[in-house]
């Protein structure tokens, strides 16, 4: 079970954009995510006139680094860490490690 997933609200602990908050987008292979508006970069792109697109400089956000990032515990306001555990039922859930409260997803 993935500890961070896609649509959770993540913390950046380290790196240019440390302390700042965005939403997972997608995951990139095992261990990076993308972030919305969290390590943005300048990409130069040519223009394709076959496609109808334009040149120039275009902002992309890349891929960070899973270790980078805590998931975002709303009741403390700061990043927390994140446990599995097995419900009476079967069903695996996430919990926050500091207030023992479930994940919403």
């Amino acid at each position: 079970m993935q500890k961070i997933r896609k649509g959770d609200e993540v913390i950046v602990i380290a790196g240019k954009d440390k302390g700042r908050r965005g939403v997972v987008q997608k995951r990139v292979g095992a261990d990076r995510v993308v972030v919305a508006g969290i390590n943005v970069v300048k990409k130069h792109v040519r223009p394709n006139p076959l496609k109808g697109e334009p040149g120039g400089i275009v902002p992309k956000e890349m891929p960070i680094h899973i270790s980078n990032v805590m998931l975002f515990n709303p009741k403390t306001q700061k990043g927390d860490r994140v446990g599995i555990k097995i419900l009476e039922d079967g069903r695996k859930v996430r919990f926050f490690k500091s207030t023992g409260d479930l994940v919403e997803a």
